[in-house]
């Protein structure tokens, strides 16, 4: 009995039940990520090593991530602000067909800029995180979707998708290329197009899940509500224009809400101009939600920034060059770094509930940017490289913690109607500021300061940890207060 007891809240604990009882376009929107993040594990693992091997030197490859992030950022900008207006499922779909496109250049080009082109237009994650508009789309979805109490156990998992995903992926890249290249000796640009190919064949994986979602991931649309009301409200009038309204009777235009107005006279007006289109697709976002936003960009913008100058491509090529270490070695360690990633979402589900998502991914994540800021410090060679690897192990099993508490927060502090933009300019942003990190990383990359670049970006990441806390501790839930 005590046993059957202790078994029944592991599962409760750790939001197996909730996720049983999701519905069928949550488990499809997890297996999306997982198969996205397999793919961007798998390439990230050797995209400098391969533009490298082409002949590319270290200041463009540079320029090429900090390119790719900035050509996503603007694609996805435009994206995620109509996403609402055109449709989910397609946007999605969208992103899964330019996905498939890079990595079928990839797959057979070894052109700088045709290269450059395809990362710049495509989908191709330079760092190994989330790149394009899905995750912004996703979370809009599954905050949507899911009850507020149960958020933290489905993000958690979510998130958790992504990680072992990206676990799975490095260590099959790592193996490919380790084979391959013992195959065909001296040419290891083959072993690295095998993964390419396996980057594309997911990429149609991914748009065939996205065609399998239901209509039931769009936004509510609510002019159908409005317009049933302007027609109640008509009827009323009607229904009483022989007897004249008292003093103290309001008119049914007196009593409706702002956003009532709006709608009426957008549906009465006699044609929609271009402009009016153009403003149709976008969304409106209150000034209160603009302060919000104004300030998780600043925050985000610092932390991402700091993600850029210690991206894992990065990451990979500081051990493969300073310290020496094999493809397959190399795999391996991201694969153990991501798996302790996964495992340590769950231990945030349990502070989640006793804390509360803000000091939950402030507490856990700073101790990350302490052991990133220690990583260079161990020389190369003997136990200063173990040491090195088990910082960065230490370092990943508090790194992803704050991320499920993280999307908790941001959908408490947005609005439904709201969300989907607010979220979408804010990974934009992070989209920048990363690729902006990734850029200074290749000028400090190309001079060897590793212990100046991955220093600084722990320094940033703890400044990060801290504001935010003293920034948003306080901030009441949007979704109460609209109630």
């Amino acid at each position: 009995m005590a046993v059957r007891e202790l078994l029944f809240d592991f599962l409760h604990g750790s939001g197996v039940f909730t996720v049983l009882k999701s519905s069928r376009d949550v488990k499809y929107l997890f297996a999306q990520r997982f198969f996205r993040l397999f793919a961007y594990g798998a390439t990230f693992l050797i995209l400098v090593q391969f533009l490298t091997s082409i002949g590319v030197s270290d200041r463009l490859a540079g320029l090429f991530m900090t390119l790719t992030m900035l050509g996503d950022a603007v694609i996805s900008f435009v994206l995620v602000l109509i996403t609402d207006q055109v449709g989910r499922r397609k946007v999605l779909a969208l992103g899964a067909i330019l996905m498939t496109t890079s990595g079928v250049v990839f797959s057979f080009s070894s052109i700088y800029w045709l290269l450059l082109l395809a990362g710049v237009v495509g989908v191709i994650s330079p760092s190994g995180n989330e790149i394009g508009p899905f995750r912004a789309v996703e979370e809009s979805i599954l905050s949507q979707l899911t009850e507020k109490d149960d958020r933290s156990d489905i993000f958690a998992w979510y998130t958790m998708c992504g990680t072992a995903g990206a676990a799975l992926g490095t260590i099959t890249s790592g193996w490919i290329v380790q084979i391959g290249s013992s195959k065909v000796t001296g040419n290891e640009v083959k072993a690295y197009r095998i993964v390419f190919v396996l980057y594309t064949a997911l990429g149609v994986v991914k748009l065939v899940l996205t065609l399998a979602l239901s209509p039931s991931i769009e936004l509510p649309d609510r002019s159908h509500a409005y317009q049933e009301v302007i027609e109640l409200e008509n009827e009323d009038l009607l229904s009483h224009t022989s007897s004249p309204r008292t003093s103290t009777e309001e008119t049914p235009s007196s009593v409706a809400e702002p956003d009532l107005v709006e709608a009426q006279q957008t549906l009465t007006s006699p044609k929609y101009t271009p402009v009016r289109r153009l403003r149709a697709l976008l969304p409106q976002i209150s000034q209160k939600s603009l302060l919000i936003l104004f300030r998780l960009i600043f925050l985000f913008a610092l932390d991402s920034f700091a993600s850029g100058m210690a991206s894992p491509s990065w990451l990979t090529y500081f051990f493969t060059t300073f310290h020496g270490i094999e493809p397959a070695t190399l795999g391996a360690l991201f694969f153990t770094t991501n798996i302790l990633a996964t495992l340590s979402n769950f231990a945030a589900l349990p502070l989640a509930r006793r804390l509360g998502p803000l000091k939950t991914m402030t507490f856990t994540h700073l101790p990350s940017a302490i052991f990133l800021a220690l990583i260079p410090i161990p020389k190369a060679g003997g136990w200063g490289t173990l040491i090195a690897m088990a910082l960065l192990s230490l370092r990943a099993c508090t790194q992803s913690m704050d991320q499920a508490p993280r999307q908790a927060f941001l959908a408490a502090v947005t609005k439904a109607e709201e969300r989907t933009a607010i979220l979408g300019v804010v990974n934009i942003v992070k989209t920048i500021a990363q690729a902006g990190g990734l850029g200074s990383s290749g000028e400090l990359a190309a001079r060897k300061s590793w212990r100046i670049m991955l220093g600084s970006a722990g320094l940033m990441k703890a400044v990060y940890d801290l504001l935010i806390l003293w920034t948003f501790l306080g901030v009441p839930d949007r979704e109460d207060e609209q109630r």
